[in-house]
């Protein structure tokens, strides 16, 4: 029996916030992850009480934790148009409290895109967002911030980046880390040649301790290693490959983690079937009844 891990997947909560549990159960999941809008529009409805105590009730039945929102697609914490970054601080807070109606204890967000003025005012305005979002948003709910492929003008490619937005939050307890294997490997750290322990030593050194980590986002790549290309594959099947993410799922420092998989399902393999791959590599190969 290897390290009992928790695992789980991106579903989604198409018709209630409660069909997410219940997509969650049938996939036999510890913990997922989900979206509370659609990822690719700003607008949303407010979310309704009972909805939310539904939710809620379900998940205490389910005994499935922790629950991790992920947020939408549109907003750039490191914008540099007024605009688009007034908007994108307004749904980070708003996000924030949607996560405290559900009580869903961990938001993970990417840092952006920088523009002309560079990275530096990319992470001066990350810094100043997330301050404001926090400062202004009710509840405890902790935002995880996620390293990126570092392709061009990305804030979050370097775990540098993610070390200074700690730093400017003053080392703040609501913030905590996200780590994405594809994204990671994609940016250049060879999570295959150096190994995982290397690598989140190296995160643990330059982004803050891993006693900040909550969610590791367990992802195969389509991409070479340092090819800055963001496209997931199935677990074992891509670029990492099963030796890889059976070091990742095993390595005792970080296995406190929720392991949320954002892969693809398709003819090839759907979300079942990387459950049971993982189930397997982790050497949970029961998982929960």
């Amino acid at each position: 029996m290897g390290i009992m891990v928790k695992l789980g997947c991106h579903v989604s909560i198409a018709g209630s916030f409660v069909n997410a549990v219940e997509r969650a159960q049938a996939l036999g999941c510890d913990t997922f992850q989900m979206f509370t809008r659609s990822p690719r529009m700003w607008a949303t409805k407010p979310i309704e009480q009972p909805a939310a105590d539904t939710f809620r009730a379900a998940l205490v039945v389910s005994d499935i934790g922790p629950v991790i929102d992920h947020m939408p697609y549109l907003p750039n914490l490191a914008a540099e148009k007024s605009d688009l970054y007034d908007r994108s601080v307004a749904t980070l807070s708003d996000e924030l409290n949607r996560c405290g109606m559900l009580k869903i204890p961990y938001l993970v967000t990417h840092l952006g895109h920088h523009g002309l003025w560079g990275r530096k005012k990319g992470l001066e305005n990350v810094i100043a967002a997330i301050g404001h979002a926090l400062d202004n948003s009710e509840g405890d709910t902790m935002i995880l911030l996620e390293n990126t492929s570092n392709e061009k003008n990305t804030v979050g490619g370097r775990f540098t980046d993610i070390g200074a937005v700690v730093d400017g939050l003053g080392c703040n307890l609501r913030i905590g880390f996200c780590f994405d294997t594809c994204h990671a490997a994609a940016a250049g750290y060879d999570l295959n040649g150096h190994g995982a322990e290397t690598v989140f030593d190296r995160f643990a050194n330059e982004a803050g301790v891993l006693s900040r980590l909550r969610v590791v986002h367990l992802n195969d790549m389509k991409g070479s290693v340092g090819s800055h290309l963001d496209r997931h594959e199935h677990i074992g099947l891509g670029t990492l490959g099963e030796d890889t993410i059976l070091g990742i799922l095993t390595l005792s420092k970080i296995s406190h983690c929720a392991f949320i998989m954002e892969t693809p399902s398709n003819k090839v393999r759907n979300d079942a079937g990387n459950m049971a791959v993982a189930r397997r590599l982790a050497g949970d190969g029961e998982g929960k009844t």
